[in-house]
């Protein structure tokens, strides 16, 4: 028996509907119930983030996009528990964030990679902070080394690497200790455009080998659309999540879907949020 055309389903629609339902099937890792951060000063108290709401599943990618001092940063560091939250209920795999998380993986806007330390050293240097086994940890260290297409670059030093090859180091330092949670503060932000278009790619094909629960900071709403799942919008400080943008579009994601009418309708529509609030980054 044969089918007409019209009864076949496309390959990466298959595979997209089976991403959606494997990610809406997954456990919530990351929430927050009215989640706020006030900050007391010699003026007073001064409102950062108003009350939050919101629920991150295991596995998936989420950006957040807001204006210069929404908060953004701060809502990060209170889900790692480097900041304490000031009022409502924010947990991780089911238990109250307090104080700093083992489980999670950081990555700031620098690398932050230490000169006089090669490649291999600068990724171990979590395991010797956290006292992990060191044969298990070469082990892992290699594995990611291969995964990032760093290999031959092991004992290279930070000044010989360029701007994105030392990200890639700072995100395989996060990964080390196998976190399920890795956390992201503008990693690509002091990149050339070029540059951090590879780097997203990179990034985009890490997350889909790891799987990993990945909440990425961002000024970019190209780069949002780009890599997540979905995008939380954030409103001018005091922060507040204005809208949650589902992102339907088929992985993996080629840099030609920037050029679609799929990705310009989101971005018109991300946009819009900071027009109409008079404040848009240069992204």
């Amino acid at each position: 028996m044969t089918s007409s055309a019209s009864n076949v389903v496309p390959l990466d629609l298959v595979a997209r509907a089976a991403s959606v339902a494997t990610t809406a099937a997954a456990p919530v890792l990351i929430e927050g119930r009215g989640v706020r951060k006030t900050y007391r000063t010699r003026e007073g108290d001064t409102e950062t983030l108003k009350p939050l709401d919101f629920a991150i599943r295991a596995g998936e990618f989420v950006s957040v996009v807001g204006p210069s001092g929404c908060g953004k940063s701060t809502l990060m560091k209170m889900v790692a528990g480097l900041l304490p939250i000031s009022g409502g209920e924010l947990e991780l795999a089911g238990k109250p964030v307090r104080g700093p998380q083992t489980d999670v993986g950081i990555v700031f806007q620098s690398a932050l990679l230490l000169p006089w330390r090669r490649v291999i050293d600068n990724i171990l240097l979590q395991a010797e902070i956290r006292n992990l086994p060191m044969a298990a940890a070469r082990a892992r260290a290699a594995a990611l080394i291969e995964m990032a297409g760093l290999k031959g670059f092991e004992q290279k030093y930070p000044w010989q690497l360029s701007g994105g090859m030392q990200q890639r180091v700072a995100i395989l330092r996060a990964l080390l200790h196998d976190p399920s949670v890795l956390l992201m503060d503008e990693p690509f932000g002091a990149l050339d455009a070029m540059t951090r278009e590879r780097m997203n790619l990179e990034l985009q094909r890490i997350w889909m080998t790891s799987r990993k629960t990945v909440l990425l900071i961002t000024h970019s709403i190209p780069e949002a659309i780009f890599l997540s799942d979905r995008v939380f919008v954030m409103s001018e400080r005091p922060g507040r999540i204005v809208e949650v943008c589902d992102i339907d579009l088929p992985r993996p994601r080629p840099l030609d879907v920037m050029g679609t009418e799929a990705f310009a309708g989101y971005a018109r529509r991300l946009r819009a949020h900071f027009f109409a609030q008079g404040t848009l980054d240069a992204h």
